[in-house]
């Protein structure tokens, strides 16, 4: 028998968006794509722990009530901003088996043989143990993920979507346990779901700690059901994963603004050349709401887009120097210079990756700031899972062969990724906590908003919900269907053909999660405020000092 929580759901929702308060009277504010795990953020908070705990406990419990976008079988990105320092980018890899087939098709990675050595687990023990507040176990900041897990969470609407969206897929894989169904059917909108195999899974990592996962009962049973099923992850391979690094973000200087964002193998380099694009237009061309804008988001976008894929990095552990240029102010002057040389139009060419993601962000009254981006590939990654442990496995051996790298796959490959989580400060000072999920247009969302943001007086929450677009190989994506004749011809005399994606996810104000999950926190003329993506199921909570 279903059963219905609508109601609740949305109350939850209205309640929790959009507040705004001094940091002096918080101990923290939190922005996360699901309710549950917003709230599992902010109980950490209230018990004493700090934005680092709060993030730990906010990711494992995204990985049970949003299991299309994240979870144990996959990987996470950090940017760190502690207090009078500078910020830290930690983990991110997800490193290829050390053997492999390596003259296999894209077509025939299927199942376990689509999936890369998963390291959310890893990153996550790490940076608890290094930087979290010392003041709670390893255990509490689980504690909500297994509540969720055993005793089931309501489906939302966005997550309902996305359930539709690869319903077929879902139903007919024999290599999941499929608890997420409900009476052998996708869960409704409402619907409870409960996971207590994943409840189990978590409640070992919880009691025997993070290693579990690497070299203890966890590892041996993935690599037993890898071995079984024809897959190539291996017990070593597991307990010999490397411990995650601290890296320095890249950065760019925005109008007087720092932005950081996160190093290969992530996008942040993207999102900083495009700010570094667009800083050559005088900024009264950069308001909302202006066809001027428009354009140049267009055009800067579809310059960076067309870039990264005619010019690939070739090498993700040896990245810096190409790096280096790709955010130069010199290269994207370059760029723009010798735009008609370097624009290749290709026909009927669409963006038809359906790779997904999930983003929160934390921050803390010790001025702490986090901004997480966690993946398991495409929407619940291979659909695969070992039927004792209960969590889906990511699909990242197939994303590898889709950077325009133009190789086979590699043993030992650390594979890349547009995940973008991005932070920026003023004067020293966090200002702004912001990422997005959203495949390719991860980058496109963030450097618009973020330009947006600093060229503009609007507030995230505003920001948030302007129309978006996106573009790469001369193909225009509008989320404006309201958009005036007038304006589509000024955009179509740029060589722009113009899309509306109908990706079934299209809510009620005409806003399209296509465009992205934006969870942010701003600091604007002496308060924070957090805002949530009304194009998913994201609530925010701010905790009041009591």
């Amino acid at each position: 028998m279903k059963t219905m929580h609508l109601i609740a759901s949305v109350t939850i929702s209205i309640l929790y968006f959009n507040v705004v308060i001094a940091q002096n009277e918080t101990l923290g504010l939190v922005s996360s794509a699901t309710p549950e795990a917003t709230e599992s953020g902010a109980q950490i908070l209230k018990k004493g722990g700090n934005a680092v705990d709060a993030a730990v406990a906010v990711a494992f419990t995204l990985g049970v009530t949003e299991p299309a976008m994240s979870g144990i079988g996959g990987r996470t990105m950090i940017i760190l901003s502690l207090p009078n320092q500078e910020p830290i980018a930690i983990g991110g890899i997800s490193l290829t088996p050390t053997i492999l087939d390596s003259n296999i098709e894209k077509k025939d990675l299927t199942f376990y043989k689509q999936v890369s050595i998963p390291s959310q687990v890893k990153i996550l023990n790490y940076v608890w143990k290094k930087y979290g507040s010392g003041q709670l176990k390893w255990e509490e900041l689980l504690e909500s993920a297994i509540h969720y897990a055993e005793n089931g969470f309501i489906n939302g609407i966005h997550r309902h979507h996305v359930f539709k969206r690869v319903q077929q897929k879902f139903i007919d894989n024999p290599y999941h346990n499929r608890e997420l169904l409900v009476d052998n059917e996708i869960p409704a909108i409402g619907d409870l779901i409960k996971q207590p195999t994943l409840a189990r899974t978590l409640k070992k990592l919880a009691i025997n700690g993070g290693d579990d996962f690497y070299k203890g009962d966890v590892a041996k049973e993935i690599a037993e059901d890898f071995k079984n099923n024809g897959g190539w992850i291996t017990f070593n391979d597991l307990s010999n994963f490397p411990e995650p690094k601290e890296h320095k973000p890249l950065h760019v200087n925005y109008r007087g603004y720092d932005v950081y964002s996160f190093i290969p193998p992530g996008g942040g380099w993207q999102v900083l050349q495009v700010l570094n694009l667009l800083e050559q237009y005088h900024v009264n061309d950069l308001k909302a709401n202006t066809t001027e804008r428009t354009l140049a988001i267009l055009n800067v976008l579809n310059l960076s887009h067309n870039d990264r894929l005619d010019n690939a990095i070739k090498d993700y552990s040896n990245f810096q120097s190409e790096i280096d240029e790709k955010i130069s102010k010199n290269y994207a002057k370059t760029l723009l210079k010798n735009a008609n040389n370097l624009l290749k139009v290709i026909p009927n060419s669409e963006e038809k990756g359906q790779g997904e993601t999930t983003h929160f962000s934390v921050t803390d009254k010790e001025g702490i700031a986090v901004s997480v981006t966690s993946s398991v590939g495409a929407y619940f990654g291979s659909i695969t899972s070992t039927k004792s442990l209960g969590f889906f496995y990511n699909s990242y051996l197939k994303s590898l062969m889709g950077f325009g790298l133009g190789k086979s796959l590699e043993p030992n490959v650390s594979i890349p990724s547009s995940m973008s989580p991005s932070l920026v400060k003023k004067d020293g000072k966090n200002v702004l906590v912001i990422g997005t999920p959203g495949s390719k247009r991860i980058v496109s969302t963030i450097s618009q908003l973020i330009q947006l943001w600093v060229d503009s007086e609007m507030s995230i929450t505003d920001i948030i919900n302007e129309p978006r677009v996106h573009a790469i190989r001369n193909l225009a994506y509008i989320e404006d269907e309201n958009i005036t004749s007038k304006n589509l011809q000024k955009i179509r005399s740029k060589r722009f053909k113009i899309a509306f994606p109908n990706y079934d996810l299209t809510n009620k104000s005409g806003l399209n999660a296509y465009f992205g999950g934006v969870h942010a926190i701003e600091y604007r003329n002496g308060q924070w405020k957090a805002a949530a993506d009304p194009r998913r199921d994201g609530t925010t909570i701010t905790v009041m000092n009591e």
